[in-house]
């Protein structure tokens, strides 16, 4: 008899999966298993709804025999098998970005790589803007500015600083009765957010060196925690390279909800924006409708040859 249950951590060759009773079981897949979604690293990721039989009651160990067709999934090229994805959550309601202008530096490049895959499955994504305490005057014109950018575009936005009490309240709720995939470069301050909405899981924090203002890997596998009832929250591991994955070039500017919106308006068909005559697109951007920044995004990912299968 096979049992349902949600892969709740991934530590490489095994996971932990909860039954429906609540249970927790260290599991691992089965001998010969056939895999029907994108070409990954990782076969199965948190989040991932699957089927597992009783592998040794002793030991409480069970093998995973089947994974349930996914409802999204957010994946990124894998550094070390650039022919390869890398699952880093399934089955989302919404995604949480956590963004700082400093220590470390998030780019706007990356953030949009990250919304651009998440667009791909139409996931709702929130931008946190934390370490708001660290900024001048000049610094915090300019992260407002993006803020309004991105909210223009449909996403949700939220500043927040720990030692202010800025924003934690309105932090705290965005999690309740959804499965929510927090993700950022390392060191932005997630774990520490994560520790106060959910103080009894006394996740691991690390300061980031003032040398190279980068943040240390303090999360190695992605864990989905159980906040409350219906509610999940999936903390990534610190990711400083976001390559995106399973986008022909030709769908790219679906991704960018600005572009989208533009879609059809060019004189030709299969124009994709880059050099074309008569593009609206790129109309639209001499123009300041489309921030150059989102365009320099969209340029890039379309240039790397690595992101398009």
């Amino acid at each position: 008899m096979l049992n349902k249950g949600l892969i709740m951590r991934s530590t490489g060759s095994w996971y932990e999966v909860r039954a429906e009773s609540g249970k927790v079981y260290r599991a691992r897949l089965k001998g010969k298993f056939k895999l029907n979604g994108p070409k990954t690293s990782n076969p199965i990721t948190v989040g991932d709804k699957v089927l597992f039989s009783m592998e040794d009651e002793a030991n409480q160990t069970v093998v995973i025999e089947e994974i349930s067709p996914r409802q999204n999934y957010i994946i990124r090229k894998s550094v070390h098998k650039t022919s390869h994805g890398q699952l880093l959550a399934a089955n989302v309601d919404q995604a949480i970005f956590i963004f700082t202008y400093k220590f470390p530096k998030t780019s706007l490049g990356f953030l949009d790589r990250f919304l651009v895959t998440a667009e791909a499955f139409r996931i709702p994504v929130t931008i946190v803007f934390n370490k708001m305490d660290l900024l001048n005057e000049e610094e915090k014109d300019q992260i407002f500015e993006w803020a309004g950018l991105y909210q223009e575009l449909g996403y949700g936005v939220l500043f927040t600083s720990i030692p202010l009490n800025q924003g934690i309240s309105e932090f705290k709720e965005m999690f309740e009765g959804k499965v929510s995939l927090m993700a950022g470069h390392s060191g932005v301050g997630k774990s520490s957010l994560l520790n106060i909405v959910a103080p009894t899981l006394h996740i691991k924090t690390k300061e980031i060196s003032d040398f190279a203002q980068k943040g240390v890997h303090t999360t190695t596998y992605s864990t989905m925690w159980e906040l409350g009832p219906d509610t999940y929250l999936i903390d990534s591991p610190g990711i400083n390279e976001f390559g995106v994955m399973e986008i022909e070039k030709e769908e790219l500017a679906h991704y960018f909800p600005e572009m989208r919106a533009l879609l059809g308006q060019c004189k030709f068909n299969n124009c994709l924006h880059l050099h074309e005559p008569h593009c609206v697109v790129q109309q639209a951007v001499r123009d300041g409708e489309i921030a150059s920044s989102r365009y320099l995004s969209y340029f890039s990912i379309f240039e790397n040859d690595d992101n398009r299968r």
